[in-house]
């Protein structure tokens, strides 16, 4: 790979900037500023720059949130033996042993890099694989520690979903929980993120997943990441469900950490799809009413949201929106992360299209908006391996690694009502930062600004800004300059528009270098009314070849070039590079409002396709073959 695929700078845009309908053009209002957030979204202000650093962002740095290795216990429970230092290495592009014993590397390393094993029971999975005489004492732990020893990984796989259904229900076995294992594999865990940071070229950050499965498997699970380095990461042990499941004391254990330590943390949910409607709920973990402190814990610690993994998605559900052509994608909406079945009523709380409109609902009640989350992207692999490459992917747990020929119809995750296959796993995700450098302090200050975006693996990039005065005309000169000049970045709030003036927004995108060129841009724009019921619109902006928006008001797909023989595609559709500017047509200033652009490439092979291709497989028609990666830009909000 050559350097210029390590962290996306923007590409001079060649394209002819276009004008989706409802743009208009007039002279930018006067005095016009970005708004600052308000009192509860206040943060701290980074550093002054060295002198080298840009005064704004030029380069999109690329990395992965979740990532897993086998001192996860329910990923060592699947026979997994990577260790944080093989996952930092797969990262940065080395060739490493799979734990299945294959030669396994990305084409693409990544720019910055993480590992967030789960604190509970962190240390103990190398204690039951080694036949500590403690633990097997129990008969429970002993039937594991068999299981994982006797190179069955049907055995194994069943022993992962007994660990992940004990822990869901609390039952697990006392030795497990016992938090004198942890110590040592946190230092170790630290150490090894210690190791690897080299500022300017590879960051790390310290982490940990705290995984909540509230009422037996409702997955409220949070990866809590560190802007410090050991001396402050080392005071502290990883907080665990054993100790509490309440995301309340989540925050209040970060907000103890920054006052001892005078460090920073942030915590990003995940897989709210599979939470059975609690992950968004209108209330406080314990049923209580929701507080205006409660809210403003919330949106002080999680300013991000992860929009899709190896597990689907949680952006958008069709039933939700459907008027979206697109919200149809890799759903797994069947159950909890144990397979218990959704209630009735569960999809509203569970997507972050839907928390986006809520959290604007919950503003006029409480004065503050608890959902005011950017947009990130993780794999959440259980292999250590990050892997987002169709054609070149590991799959989430080592049972599920491309050395198991049946995969795609291999269990995946096994449970009360029913079980997800192999190949409904999806090869994603990735997060796009922001950032004047690739340093853990201003990676980590871009996320918490929410200058980020998620893609569902590829390397394509995206702008977002936003104002009350951007016409075509700003794009004829540096818009990018003009942007953070003049505008807000994704991540920003903007209030109190101008008497006759609308929000105006520059959308961009390009392509990732070596993968599919662009179908369209989108913007997504929900809204409160003045009864405070919350509504969606999707308008196309701009987009490639020679298309026009039908009598049904849709633009025609851009088209299928994937040979289904070969699993090739070739880029004679789509574009390589997006810009325009959206006026929103639709804008009342007296209401709340929150945008963000969602960037969809032509249709490229999926990895089921190449697995097909690769065994010479028959799958059943059920079974995907392609798909349209696409990216997603963190919120711009309006607040009159």
């Amino acid at each position: 790979m050559n350097n210029s695929s390590r962290g996306l700078a923007y590409l001079p845009f060649i394209v002819i900037p276009l004008l989706a309908a409802g743009c208009q053009k007039s002279e930018p209002p006067p005095a016009v500023t970005a708004a600052p957030e308000p009192a509860a979204e206040a943060v701290a202000v980074a550093p002054a720059p060295e002198p080298a650093v840009p005064a704004y962002p030029v380069t999109a740095w690329f990395g992965d949130t979740h990532v897993h290795t086998g001192w996860s216990a329910d990923a060592g429970m699947d026979g997994a033996i990577t260790t944080p230092e093989d996952a930092y290495r797969f990262a940065r592009g080395e060739v490493v042993k799979s734990n299945t014993g294959l030669d396994a590397q990305i084409s693409k390393p990544y720019d910055w890099f993480l590992v967030s094993d789960h604190s509970d029971g962190m240390g103990t999975i190398n204690q039951i694989i080694d036949g500590n005489p403690e633990m097997l004492a129990n008969p429970i732990i002993k039937g594991w520690s068999e299981a994982l020893n006797s190179g069955d990984e049907a055995r194994a796989a069943a022993a992962k979903s007994e660990l992940i259904i004990m822990q869901s229900e609390e039952r697990l076995p006392p030795e497990v929980t016992d938090p004198k294992w942890m110590k040592t594999a946190w230092e170790k865990t630290v150490e090894a993120a210690e190791k690897y940071y080299q500022p300017g070229e590879f960051t790390t950050f310290i982490a940990y997943e705290w995984t909540v499965n509230a009422d037996g498997g409702n997955n409220l699970h949070r990866n809590v990441i560190f802007r410090d380095g050991a001396d402050r990461g080392l005071q502290v042990l990883p907080l665990t469900t054993f100790q509490t499941q309440d995301p309340a004391d989540l925050w209040a254990w970060m907000a103890a950490y920054e006052e001892k330590t005078g460090g920073r943390m942030l915590a990003i949910p995940h897989n709210g799809n599979m939470s059975n409607g609690r992950m968004f709920e209108e209330q406080q973990f314990d049923g209580s009413p929701m507080t205006r402190e409660w809210a403003e814990q919330r949106q002080r610690y999680e300013r991000s949201y992860e929009l899709t993994q190896y597990k689907g998605q949680s952006e958008s559900h069709p039933a939700l929106s459907p008027e979206d052509e697109f919200s149809d994608w890799d759903l797994w909406d069947r159950g909890n992360l144990i397979m218990v079945s959704k209630p009735e009523g569960a999809l509203k709380y569970e997507y972050w299209r839907e928390a986006l409109k809520s959290g604007m609902r919950i503003r006029n009640e409480l004065g503050v908006n608890p959902f005011t989350l950017g947009a990130v992207a993780g794999t959440d692999t259980h292999t250590g391996l990050s892997s987002v490459e169709e054609d070149n992917f590991f799959g989430k747990f080592k049972t599920l690694e491309p050395s198991n020929k049946e995969r795609w119809n291999f269990p995946l995750i096994s449970g009360k009502d029913g079980n997800y296959m192999g190949w409904e796993m999806s090869a994603s995700g990735v997060t796009g930062v922001w950032s004047v450098a690739n340093t853990r302090e201003a990676i980590w200050d871009a996320m918490e600004r929410r200058e980020t975006f998620a893609t569902t693996g590829s390397r394509m990039s995206l702008r977002f800004f936003g104002s009350f005065g951007f016409t075509d005309e700003t794009l004829a000169g540096d818009w990018v300059a003009t942007g953070y000049d003049q505008g807000v970045p994704m991540g920003g709030m903007l209030s109190t528009a101008p008497e006759g003036y609308s929000p105006t927004f520059i959308v961009a995108a390009s392509k990732d270098p070596d993968g599919a060129n662009l179908d369209r841009i989108q913007v997504v724009k929900g809204w409160v009314d003045a009864d405070n019921a919350a509504h969606e619109k999707i308008y196309d902006v701009i987009w490639s070849d020679e298309r026009a928006v039908g009598d049904d008001g849709r633009l025609p797909p851009v088209g299928n070039t994937v040979n289904m023989e070969t699993g090739e595609y070739d880029n004679s559709i789509g574009a390589q590079q997006l810009l325009g500017v959206f006026t929103d047509p639709d804008f009342d200033p007296a209401l709340q409002a929150v945008y963000y652009v969602r960037v969809l490439e032509i249709p490229t092979p999926r990895w089921t396709l190449f697995d097909k291709l690769r065994n010479g497989t028959e799958m059943d028609p059920e079974v995907p073959l392609v798909q349209q990666e696409r990216g997603f830009s963190s919120p711009i909000w309006y607040t009159p």
